[in-house]
């Protein structure tokens, strides 16, 4: 079984939105739940992203806008190791963050190391929070594949994105992706076939 932990950004994902439904479909699912949604501080959004992985053999991270830069920001922290792959969708520039919303945010700098684990952006032409060159610059740190879905904002409820069978597509593309990784590195790993076969019955 493939583990999975979804991770929302700012003020949290509405039960609406397409990470919940994610949620709620996939039994290897789980929402990486935080305390304070609404002034995070990266620290403790650090804190319980360990705990969540430290309860894996490994897992994929399936982040939305703020929750990009928490899975950005394991580049050089142990936990990392933990990481299979990332599905960072709509990723949001910080300061374009700090800018639309009065609260404090404690996220110190943008995240923009390469990321040492397998990752796919997708990403919207019309992001309020993130404007193309940032995307672009942003992808080419981290070493990540970019899919763009078109003028989709921000790809969440208010955009029209309530279920996102999509999603499930460009996940099992990442998996891949890292299925090939592991065997690179271990001949000796799951052959990639059976364990995508897996995954094609599950993320439908």
């Amino acid at each position: 079984m493939i583990q999975t932990l979804v991770i929302p950004g700012l003020n949290g994902s509405s039960d609406e939105h397409w990470q919940r439904h994610w949620v709620r479909e996939q039994v290897s699912s789980s929402v990486v739940e935080q305390e304070n949604w609404t002034c995070p501080v990266l620290a403790h959004w650090q804190a319980k992203l360990d705990e969540a992985l430290s309860n894996t053999d490994g897992a994929f991270i399936v982040a939305h806008s703020l929750g990009c830069l928490l899975a950005a920001s394991y580049a050089s922290r142990r936990g990392a190791g933990l990481i299979r792959g990332a599905l960072l969708v709509a990723p949001c520039s910080l300061e374009t963050t700090l800018q639309m919303h009065p609260c404090m945010i404690e996220f110190g700098a943008e995240p923009l190391e390469r990321l040492p684990f397998p990752s796919l952006v997708v990403g919207s032409l019309n992001d309020p929070y993130m404007s193309v060159p940032q995307l672009e610059r942003h992808v080419k740190a981290w070493g990540s594949d970019l899919v763009t879905i078109g003028f989709s904002g921000h790809i969440n409820v208010a955009s029209g994105f309530g279920r996102w069978p999509e999603g499930y597509e460009f996940f099992e593309r990442l998996v891949r992706r890292s299925l090939l990784t592991e065997q690179w590195a271990s001949p000796t790993a799951s052959p990639s076939g059976q364990l995508v076969a897996a995954l094609g019955r599950s993320y439908r």
